[in-house]
């Protein structure tokens, strides 16, 4: 893996579905270590004896610390001797951010502050975290929350030159854990309604292995203090509702149930702000840090009137696919070919 090899790296709140995904991408590598940071022990001890099963001649590079991002003492406990940091732990479910938006600070802000300071205090070369489309023009607790996260990592990426802090925003992963995709799967095994918030409803979509590539993107050729971005095609809610129905010939009725606490008609990557410094980099886009200090006075006889062609990237104007190209995303997934597998070796 070349930057990789023999180096130990940690990903907090690493039980979760992205932790999965790296650990089935990097376990198998030159990696020398790689740290599982999260305080759900039931969640550790599954991951340790699948993995154990899955890679028994290499699962002992894996080592499993309890802690919470929200105390800084364990996040420190855990952190000693490692060179790079994804850092994932999150409250990412817009329903119970609104309703407990205290909760979502403590984590997705607070959190994320103690893991960097802890970073930065020990010397770790790189840190990438993850934040979400949701924090951009943010209307709920979770994307405020996030966006807050990205304003914290932008502003620590300002105190230290030896600590690399980066930021990828992406739309939502299909199929991770609490995502839409499992519930229809379950609904539709049961024989129960498909329900659905709104059909014309706009998302970003992108597979566990796309959410990856954007860390490792961000951790190969990002700049400290950037929001990297990748260019994610989407679909309309009622569009992947019928792939997943056609992909398991199923006829469930599907139930509009209405938009839930703080949920918007569609969701942006890129804001028209950010547009004026963006780079386009083909596949990615690239938003650096503002660099100028607090002295504005020095710009008012110096201003910048350049800005660039750029604009606003939302899950309305990006590529729309149909439903026989969600289908195609929908089945390049592990976990949608086994649910396939499992529904036909029943019948």
């Amino acid at each position: 893996m070349g930057l990789f090899t023999n180096k130990t790296l940690m990903i907090t709140g690493g039980t979760g579905s992205f932790g999965n995904a790296v650990l089935n991408r990097f376990l198998q590598t030159d990696i020398g270590e790689i740290r599982i940071f999260s305080r759900d022990e039931k969640k550790q001890d599954d991951m340790r004896h699948e993995f154990q099963a899955k890679y028994p001649e290499v699962s002992d590079k894996i080592k499993f610390f309890i802690g919470d991002v929200r105390d800084i003492s364990s996040v420190k406990n855990a952190i000693h001797d490692v060179d790079y940091i994804f850092h994932a732990a999150a409250l990412k479910q817009v329903p119970s951010c609104e309703f407990f938006p205290m909760e979502a600070v403590r984590t997705n802000v607070i959190g994320t502050d103690n893991v960097l300071t802890a970073a930065i205090e020990e010397g770790v070369k790189s840190v990438i975290c993850l934040s979400t489309d949701k924090a951009a023009y943010p209307v709920n607790a979770m994307g405020i929350s996030k966006a807050l996260e990205e304003r914290v990592s932008v502003a620590k990426s300002r105190t230290t030159e030896k600590t690399k802090i980066c930021c990828t925003r992406y739309g939502n992963v299909m199929c991770s854990r609490g995502s839409v995709i499992p519930l229809w799967i379950d609904q539709i095994k049961q024989g129960n309604p498909i329900t659905i918030t709104e059909p014309s409803m706009t998302r970003f979509i992108m597979s566990l292995d796309e959410a990856v590539d954007l860390v490792l993107f961000a951790f190969e050729h990002g700049v400290s203090g950037d929001i990297l971005v990748q260019k994610a095609p989407a679909c309309t809610i009622g569009v992947l509702a019928e792939a997943v129905k056609e992909l398991f010939d199923s006829k469930s009725e599907v139930r509009i149930i209405g938009m839930r606490h703080g949920e918007k008609m569609y969701e942006t990557l890129l804001t028209n702000e950010e547009c004026i410094n963006a780079i386009d980099m083909g596949d990615f886009y690239r938003v650096p840090c503002d660099k100028r200090d607090l002295n504005y006075d020095k710009y008012f006889n110096d201003g910048n009137l350049d800005r660039n062609s750029l604009s606003e990237f939302d899950s309305n104007n990006t590529e729309l696919l149909t439903v026989e190209q969600v289908k195609e995303k929908l089945l390049n997934i592990d976990y949608i070919r086994d649910e396939i597998a499992k529904k036909e070796g029943n019948n």
